[in-house]
């Protein structure tokens, strides 16, 4: 088992210091974009053969004007198809509830690190349950937000929302 986080360059981004959310800190599974980090999907070659995004994912900046800090990108399944939550590269984030466990997936760095207290929340994605799995395995609640009538093409970024990890 290993860190929730994705490995390399340590990820601190401070949030809004008068936003709602000041002094509270969250994560991002590392399909969200952080402005001048690469993001790799769980996928080392994805990353190398990518360049480093040049502005934060939605999602991230609206917790960051909100005044949350980012504390890191975290660790999923190989492209997010997983359900346990092991990466033949990043490995297995460790699971705090039972550690001989797996930590479920695909967002399990996400919950992972919420569950180690590491982090007040943390951003994931759930299509087929890899928020609620996770979560389950690690003693959280997990949320998925329910979807409306998409207002524009199928799978535009415009009807994506995420997802999120918290302690119970």
């Amino acid at each position: 088992m290993t860190s929730p986080f994705v490995a390399g360059p340590s990820v601190r981004i401070p949030g809004s210091p008068n936003g709602p959310l000041a002094g509270l800190t969250f994560a991002a599974k590392d399909l969200f974009d952080v402005a001048g980090h690469r993001t790799g999907g769980g996928n080392p070659d994805w990353a190398r053969q990518n360049p480093a995004p040049t502005r934060h994912a939605w999602a991230v900046q609206r917790l960051l004007d909100a005044g949350a800090t980012l504390i890191g990108k975290t660790i999923t399944d190989e492209v997010s198809l997983g359900i346990l939550g092991e990466n033949p590269f990043d490995g297995t984030p460790l699971n705090p509830m039972a550690p001989d466990r797996v930590p479920g997936g695909s967002s399990s760095g996400s919950a992972s690190a919420v569950a180690q207290r590491l982090c007040d929340t943390a951003l994931g994605t759930d299509t087929g349950g890899s928020v609620r799995v996770p979560a389950s395995f690690c003693g959280l609640y997990g949320i998925r937000r329910r979807r409306r009538a998409p207002t524009s093409p199928v799978g535009s970024r415009a009807t994506r929302r995420p997802s999120r990890v918290s302690r119970k």
